[in-house]
C-alpha cells in the first residue's frame, strides 16, 4: 500500500504561482509511475501531468503543457508540480496519483487532494 498525501494548496491570484508537494509513505515510489489530477466542481477529474519512473519521461494535460513542471524526489519520496501563471479556470481539487505507466493515466493509489483557489 502507498499512501499519498498532497500539500502546498492555497488561494492565489491569477497570474500567481504555486508548488504542489505529493509525499508518499508504505513504499517507495520509485517504483512508481506519478501523476497529477484536477477536479473543478461540477466537472470530471482532468488530467494535468505525470512523471514516469525511470529516465523519467513527463507527460502534461494540453491546457497545462507550457506553464506546469511535474518533479520526482524518490529520496524523498516526493513528487511535485510546479505551477505558474495560474488562472481562475485553474481552481479545482488537485490530487496525486501513483500507478504503473505515466502515459496510460492508469493510476490505483490516490491521495486526498490539495485544493488551489486562484481568485483575485
Amino acid at each position: 500500500q502507498v499512501q499519498l498525501v498532497e500539500s502546498g494548496g492555497g488561494l492565489v491570484q491569477p497570474g500567481g504561482s504555486l508548488r504542489l508537494s505529493c509525499f508518499a509513505s508504505g513504499r517507495t515510489i520509485s517504483n512508481y509511475a506519478m501523476g497529477w489530477f484536477r477536479q473543478a466542481p461540477g466537472k470530471e477529474r482532468e488530467f494535468v501531468a505525470s512523471i514516469s519512473q525511470h529516465n523519467p519521461s513527463t507527460y502534461y494535460g494540453g491546457p497545462v503543457k507550457v506553464l506546469f513542471t511535474i518533479s520526482r524526489d524518490n529520496a524523498k519520496n516526493t513528487v511535485y508540480l510546479q505551477m505558474n501563471d495560474l488562472k481562475l479556470e485553474e481552481t479545482a481539487a488537485y490530487y496525486c496519483a501513483a500507478g504503473d505507466v505515466a502515459a496510460s493515466h492508469d493510476y490505483y493509489y490516490w491521495g486526498q487532494g490539495t485544493q488551489v483557489t486562484v481568485s483575485s
